[in-house]
Order: C-alpha cells, then sequence, then structure tokens
C-alpha cells in the first residue's frame, strides 16, 4: 500500500490528532497501573495563596478478577493526604474520611469526583497552581504502590483537562 504523505485527508487527519493530543491537558502522559489496577486522568484544582488544603480526583479501574482496594495516599506536596466522601443528606453537604478505604469492584471501576470521593491534600508545602503537576503515590491492598502524576487545573475545573463549572 502506498501512502501519499501531502494528500491533504492525512494532513487534516494529523491536525485533528495533534488537536485532541493538546486539549488533553497531558492527562494521556499521566495514566497509571499495577497488577489489574489501572488509575486514569488524575487532577487536581489550583487552590488559592494561602490554602492549605487540596484535593485529587481520578478514575480507578480494576481489570482484575478480584477485589482490591484503595486504602491510603501520599504526597510530598502535603503533610498528609486522605481518602474523603462527600455526601448530601437532608440538603446538608458533609464531607468525611473514608474509613477501610475504598473498595474497586473486579472488572469495575470507581471514580474519585467533585461531590463524591476524593483524596484531600492537608497541610500543603505550596499552593497547587494552575498548568503544573505534582506526584502522589497511591496503595491498594493488593495492588500495591502506584505512582501518580496530577495534572492542577484551574480553581473552579469540575473535570480533567480544566473545564469549568457553570
Amino acid at each position: 500500500m502506498h501512502t501519499n504523505l501531502s494528500s491533504p485527508r492525512l494532513g487534516w487527519r494529523l491536525v485533528v490528532l495533534a488537536v485532541m493530543l493538546l486539549s488533553t491537558g497531558g492527562v494521556l502522559a499521566a495514566n497509571a497501573k499495577s497488577g489489574a489496577i489501572a488509575v486514569e486522568d488524575p487532577w487536581s484544582r489550583a487552590t488559592p495563596g494561602g490554602a492549605k488544603v487540596g484535593v485529587g480526583f481520578l478514575t480507578i479501574k480494576n481489570k482484575g478478577k478480584t477485589e482490591d482496594r484503595l486504602i491510603s495516599a501520599a504526597s510530598p506536596i502535603a503533610a498528609r493526604a486522605e481518602i474523603h466522601e462527600t455526601k448530601t443528606e437532608n440538603d446538608m453537604m458533609t464531607m468525611r474520611p473514608v474509613s477501610g478505604g475504598i473498595a474497586i469492584p473486579p472488572g469495575g471501576s470507581v471514580a474519585l469526583a467533585p461531590q463524591g470521593y476524593h483524596l484531600m491534600f492537608a497541610d500543603l508545602t505550596a499552593p497547587l497552581k494552575e498548568g503544573e503537576q505534582f506526584k502522589a503515590t497511591l496503595t491498594f491492598e493488593h495492588a500495591g504502590a502506584v505512582e501518580v502524576t496530577f495534572d492542577v487545573n484551574a480553581i473552579g475545573a469540575a473535570a480533567p483537562g480544566g473545564h469549568h463549572h457553570h
């Protein structure tokens, strides 16, 4: 098969591919895997100056045949990292640490996202700035330690890639 590299059709496809890769905001490079566990789209929000708490969001997929559990997190950007859950009950929003971690069902996934499970990075060593990245280590009951790189999006971001919530 012969491909004409100067054809307009191929050129257009390369432009579309480049736009898709650039619009992910680096998310593709931040995915991580250990055993049956895959961590996808890790992201955070920028923090205002003086803030001592940051958040982390991501999706965990379990491609194995047995349940695994996210049991802890740690990062050099914070004195401690905790797994939290935000719930709304009786029109009251509460946020609490999750005891015992988060079960990841076999063949399933769990999203850590705004208004649900998330990572709380407490006593930040410096503000989280939009466009930067930071590393964290997630520890799973069976898969062990998984190093993850978080992309820092805008303060009001509601999804990976810095999309704002309106």
